[in-house]
């Protein structure tokens, strides 16, 4: 018996930006992104919004389109897709179908980007779709809940909810790049703080004892919402 044997290996490498008023004109920060990385190709990026998210910020659409006015380095799709948040956004595959027809219909292809802003469930479903059409769309998360700028939205996992299970379809795909912007958090309610909070201590009882000394130090004024004895 012959064979021959093969090994395959990818190193992924992407930087988390943490910034405030991401789509401020004079915010440099995702205009040198698309600098750094120069393509001789029409680049365009494609916007999907948390629909709690556009709501909870009524400027973020106008922002968005007056930012890539003004950096032109990569073309705005202008037609921006909004979703509903949370699992509702996972269970409908209807949703996904709409993405898959919007990368179609917009020619966003291998040289472009999807780019989801919202909760953590809209990132996972943007993602999907992205790492599945044409083999993998570049994809740029915004998370907007504190849960998800420290937990799911900087990490690699993507998925819908399928035939009843949750993340029956999903891959593991990284992002080209993570942007946490803390206006996104200024509206969100004591109980999204905690459960963000929470997690970030839990990885820390895990993980990292100098970073949990440090989350006790912060002062209970700032915390507002979880206070660590």
């Amino acid at each position: 018996m012959s064979y021959l044997e093969q090994s395959f290996s990818v190193k992924f490498e992407y930087k988390i930006y943490f910034t405030s008023s991401l789509f401020d004109t004079s915010n440099p920060i995702l205009a040198n992104f698309f600098k750094e990385k120069p393509s001789e190709a029409l680049r365009k990026i494609f916007f999907v919004l948390d629909k709690g998210v556009a709501d909870a910020h009524p400027n973020l659409v106008p922002s968005i389109r007056a930012y890539f006015a003004q950096h032109s380095d990569v073309q705005l799709i202008n037609d921006i897709m909004i979703v509903p948040g949370g699992e509702a956004s996972k269970n409908d595959t209807a949703l996904f179908d709409q993405l898959v027809e919007a990368v179609n219909v917009y020619g966003i292809d291998r040289h472009s980007y999807i780019a989801a802003i919202g909760g953590g469930a809209v990132l996972d479903l943007v993602g999907y779709a992205a790492a599945v059409s044409h083999r993998g769309i570049k994809h740029i998360r915004i998370p907007t809940t504190v849960l998800s700028q420290n937990d799911s939205g900087i990490g690699v996992k993507n998925g819908i909810n399928y035939k009843g299970k949750k993340n029956f379809l999903g891959t593991f795909a990284p992002p080209s790049a993570v942007l946490n912007d803390d206006q996104f958090l200024l509206t969100l309610n004591d109980r999204d703080w905690r459960s963000g909070i929470s997690e970030a201590v839990k990885v820390a009882l895990i993980k990292d004892p100098e970073f949990f000394t440090g989350l006790r130090r912060i002062p209970h004024n700032w915390l507002h919402v979880i206070w660590i004895p």
